[in-house]
């Protein structure tokens, strides 16, 4: 059962040398303890595997594997375990948007062993309203044609020995009328984002035309600017020199 803890043994007795004992877990190899004791000349070998058990052991082979220089193939004896845990249920539907006048399945997937049964349905808390149209075959359930007073909570229910278990699924039932209402609103949508998108490309190229076109008329500017430089240059020194007579006269007549 889910939660014990479990001893598997394996022994060799009479080996000379000693034997060598290993453990698989499947395919995966796990440590075990050993204990070897000698009689006379030739030696006896135990190992053990303890560990606590639950749901993913069930199934598991567990496999002790005996190795000896006089075999040409190790020697192994395989244990099945079989490992009985409480039930878990889960509710799976057929449908993502149910809507009026559909088909519609519920599934209850339980896990558990032994396995859970018999699966209970209820809705709302009480017996399902209308045998006629909700079908219970096993662990589904069927409603053959939806309608809104099918909308509130579907539960489900098993039991084993170890206990019971439920899950709960939400059913509300769409109106296909209502659903269509929305279609033109996301086309509405879907185009005034493309014209917000080609608006905005217009804006780019016009834009970039634009920088180009005066980045241009700069450079012709800054050219023509080179060219009178020379011009610059002399009335900057003509000034200069201005200046200077200036400061001639003033020391003269100090």
């Amino acid at each position: 059962m889910e939660g014990d803890v479990i001893t598997l043994m394996c022994s060799t007795p009479g080996s000379k040398p000693a034997a060598n004992i290993r453990w698989f877990r499947n395919d995966k190899e796990v440590q075990g303890t050993k204990e070897l004791n000698a009689t006379g000349k030739s030696f006896t070998v135990r190992s053990s595997l303890q560990f606590q058990v639950d749901r993913r052991d069930d199934g598991v082979a567990y496999t002790c594997s005996v190795e000896h220089v006089s075999l040409s193939n190790p020697y192994m004896t395989t244990e099945v375990l079989e490992v009985h845990y409480a039930p878990h249920l889960e509710i799976t539907h057929s449908l993502i948007i149910p809507q009026e006048g559909q088909y519609f399945k519920l599934e209850c997937v339980s896990i558990g062993n032994p396995i859970p049964e018999p699966v209970l349905w209820s809705k709302d808390g009480g017996e399902l309203p209308d045998i006629e149209r909700m079908i219970v075959e096993g662990r589904e359930l069927t409603i053959t044609t939806l309608n809104k007073t099918d909308n509130g909570t579907y539960r489900c229910e098993a039991s084993n020995h170890l206990g019971t278990s439920s899950a709960e699924y939400i059913l509300f039932v769409y109106d296909p009328n209502a659903l269509g209402q929305h279609g033109p609103d996301h086309a509405l949508i879907g185009g005034v984002v493309a014209v917000v998108v080609f608006i905005t490309l217009c804006m780019i190229i016009v834009l970039g035309r634009y920088l180009a076109r005066h980045k241009g008329t700069y450079l012709t500017h800054e050219a023509k600017g080179a060219e009178d430089a020379p011009d610059a240059d002399t009335a900057i020194i003509n000034a200069e020199g201005n200046h200077v007579h200036a400061e001639e006269k003033k020391e003269y007549f100090i």
